[in-house]
Formats: structure tokens, sequence, C-alpha cells
């Protein structure tokens, strides 16, 4: 048996589920510009329990979506997992948020590039096959007219993720495929995770730390 709760913060999209086999049972998600994960996120998980008729006594792990993303947000999930990790004694589950977010693409003979917008022309992506075999790893990378033209030059790619509106006005290829409104959701975590699980690949409750790829820096507010 393996029930998972799987949490989601790390954009604006509050995202939380509830797993059985590695298939998603309740998902329970709402997308807040501003950024209402500490208020929302165990109303959700309370949500998502009462829905599938199960107590926290019923859930043999908890994943939790790693970053890249959000600072703030990365936070609020990891430390939700961990207490809850700690609290009910189960396994700790990390999962690529980019890796879960190429999910939501189904291609076939393609890449798929899932991207976070990381301010300005930068973004958080990697590159994966129809498969969702990483080909490139995870890059905080400035974008430009010949961004990703290696893999546009073989083929079809799919381009997801907040990071795809400043992309499409700098790629113009026809083998370019933008993917426009997705943003990383629990629902999409819940086969990543149940692998993981099989395979005991587990986290250290008190070691852990979210995958931030850039340290964060606190600007001065407007004047």
């Amino acid at each position: 048996m393996s029930v998972i709760l799987n949490i989601e913060t790390s954009t604006t999209n509050c995202s939380v589920s509830l797993s059985k086999q590695g298939e998603t049972l309740v998902l329970k998600e709402d997308n807040n510009v501003n950024y209402s994960h500490a208020e929302s996120l165990h109303i959700f998980i309370d949500s998502v329990l009462k829905s599938a008729q199960m107590k926290r006594s019923d859930i043999n792990a908890v994943a939790v979506s790693k970053g890249p993303g959000s600072y703030t947000g990365l936070r609020i999930g990891v430390s939700a997992a961990k207490g809850l990790s700690y609290a009910l004694d189960v396994p700790l589950i990390s999962v690529s948020t980019l890796q879960a977010l190429a999910y939501q693409v189904k291609a076939v003979d393609a890449f798929i590039v899932p991207m976070l917008d990381a301010r300005r022309l930068e973004v958080y992506s990697a590159v994966f096959d129809s498969s969702y075999n990483a080909i490139r790893s995870i890059e905080a990378q400035i974008l430009n007219e010949q961004s990703f033209s290696d893999y546009l030059s073989k083929g079809k790619v799919y381009f997801i993720g907040n990071g795809v509106e400043k992309t499409k006005k700098l790629i113009s290829h026809p083998n370019a495929i933008f993917i426009e409104g997705k943003l990383p959701s629990a629902g999409e975590m819940s086969a990543l995770s149940y692998e993981k699980y099989k395979k005991s690949d587990i986290e250290d409750v008190a070691y852990f730390e979210p995958f931030y790829l850039k340290d964060f820096i606190a600007l001065k507010p407007k004047s």
C-alpha cells in the first residue's frame, strides 16, 4: 500500500494531491498571484483527506516539489512536508518541479522544455525527451533568439510553464510549440513520487532543503 500526500508550492499555484499506487485520487489547487500558500496549504491537505475519506494516519509518505521556483513558496511547501513527515513518522520524498511540469506534455518524438519565470529574460529550465528522460540538466538561463536552437533544429520542441510568455516573444521557429497557462501541479507528482517510494529514494528530514538553484536576494522596496 502506498498512499502519498503530494505538495506543490513552487509557483503561485498552491496544489495538493493524494495518490495511491501512483494514481491521483484527489487534487485540490488554486492559482493565487498573492502567494497565499501559508493560509491555504493545510486547508487543502485536510480537504483532500476528507474527500478521499482518509485520515492523516493513512498516509504512507509525504512528497514535496523541491524546486526550482519561488523562494517563499518552496520554503512553505518544504516546511509543511517536513513537519508532516516527522509528525507522522513516514518517509519524505522530493520531486523535481520541472520534471513534474514536463509530465503535463504528451508528445511523441519531441523535446519537452519545462520553464519557470526567473524575472527579466531569465528562466529556470530543463530539457526532457518524450519519455521524460532528462536530456539537459536544470539551468538558470538568460533567453535570446538562439536559445534551444540545437533542439529546435532536430524536431518539435514543446515549451511549457510560466516562462513561456517571454520565450515566445524571442523564439520564432516552426518546430517551437508553446503551451501557455500551465503551472506545476501536485497531480503530476503522483507517478514520480510513487516510483521514488518503491525504490526507497527518500530524503533526510532533518537536513533536506529546497533546490533554489539561485541564492535568494532581498530587494529594497521601491519608494
